[in-house]
């Protein structure tokens, strides 16, 4: 059964939307995701905390705003506390998703392996 991975930051434009994309049809992994601004391109709403089994938010405010929808999701919620200085698909941006995830999804491993086999193709 896979796992239900929602990432959330504030607008769903860079952040959210990154993490979404770099673990997006990974094997084991459904993902989504959204935002807490009422601007959001995708706002997060208690359906999407109910479906998910694990919820990154980038930031403690957002962490907040899950918690004021449904204060059950504490215990699937991790703050990742990625600020909001990166654009999307930003490669600093990613070494610190796949950092800051690694310890709670294999997935950000297999992804750090094969993004340096690229760098090292690239290189030679």
């Amino acid at each position: 059964m896979a796992v239900k991975v929602l990432f959330v930051c504030s607008a769903n434009v860079s952040r959210s939307r990154t993490a979404e994309d770099m673990f997006k049809g990974r094997e084991g992994l459904e993902v989504k995701s959204a935002g807490t601004r009422w601007t959001a391109r995708n706002r997060v709403n208690e359906e999407m905390i109910d479906w998910a089994d694990k919820i990154f938010a980038m930031e403690k405010d957002h962490k907040d705003y899950i918690l004021e929808k449904n204060p059950e999701a504490e215990n699937k919620i991790v703050v990742l506390d990625i600020p909001d200085v990166y654009g999307r698909r930003d490669p600093q941006l990613m070494e610190v998703i796949l950092m800051k995830i690694e310890p709670h999804l294999e997935a950000a491993r297999e992804i750090k392996k094969e993004m340096k086999s690229l760098n090292e193709q690239k290189g030679q």
